[in-house]
């Protein structure tokens, strides 16, 4: 009786027991560590824009002369913010390759880089648009004013507005959705937050982290955040989200103006 439970015992070991040469267990960073790494990330995103951009005003020129305010709003000009996000976003970026290749893990297939359908993809935009909608309705019923100044819109020609273009449509995007959506999202969605506690929790820091909007325009940051979250965890696809964003804020940038 003794020698058959030994021999039960060593076959439920070796059961368990990984088989030789199986690959192992794919990592994911937990909670804590999801975090540090975004806050890194995003550290180095504002340390090389804010390099970028002191470095080009030099070369601009004619700074020295400008009062703090003056010089702020030269800072905040259209051609600037985008030049510097340009230049910030792929550091950012190697910030979350550098984790993910630690955790022995792929790039595209942690931030969940894949070709969404062509059927996902009009269905996403079909909600955006509505979303986008039903936030305008209601920014016009509550009397949701806009700011008397907005720098983005000075972009010194068709040079600077092209530089903002590419920032806002394609770097931004990017930047911002391989972070959140890519990232946080494979970290905090298999943490004790689970899919939708991230979806609502990763919309929250990403509305909260557009500082030039007042709070109204955060809650609409939020709201289509929700939608992105939605879109990311249905289809397994940041590449999505991407386009998605891409989308809405080449809409954004066209109904705005006149640059100048």
């Amino acid at each position: 009786m003794k020698l058959s439970q030994k021999v039960d015992m060593s076959d439920l070991e070796n059961a368990n027991a990984p088989a030789p040469g199986s690959p192992p267990p794919l990592r994911t960073w937990d909670f804590m560590e999801t975090t540090l790494v975004v806050l890194i990330a995003d550290g180095v995103f504002i340390l090389t824009g804010g390099l970028a951009l002191t470095f080009m005003l030099s070369v601009y020129g004619g700074t020295k002369a400008l009062s703090p305010s003056e010089f702020q709003a030269l800072w905040l000009e259209g051609r600037w913010q985008g030049a510097g996000l340009i230049v910030a976003a792929p550091p950012t970026i190697a910030v979350l390759w550098v984790a993910i290749r630690m955790a022995r893990r792929e790039f595209a297939e942690y931030l969940a880089l894949n070709w969404p359908r062509r059927r996902e993809l009009l269905r996403a935009l079909g909600i955006m648009a509505f979303v986008v909608l039903a936030e305008g309705f209601v920014a016009s019923f509550v009397g949701a004013q806009k700011p008397a100044t907005n720098f983005d819109l000075v972009v010194g020609g068709p040079g600077g507005l092209l530089i903002l273009l590419i920032a806002g449509c394609i770097a931004g995007p990017i930047v911002e959705e391989f972070v959140v959506r890519g990232f946080m999202f494979r970290g905090w969605s298999q943490s004790f937050l689970g899919p939708i506690g991230t979806i609502v929790l990763t919309s929250a820091v990403w509305a909260m982290n557009h500082t030039q909007f007042d709070w109204f325009g955060r809650l609409e940051i939020f709201v289509m955040g929700l939608a992105l979250g939605h879109f990311r965890w249905r289809s397994d696809s940041t590449w999505l989200t991407v386009m998605v964003h891409s989308a809405f804020n080449t809409f954004v940038f066209f109904v705005m103006g006149p640059y100048v």
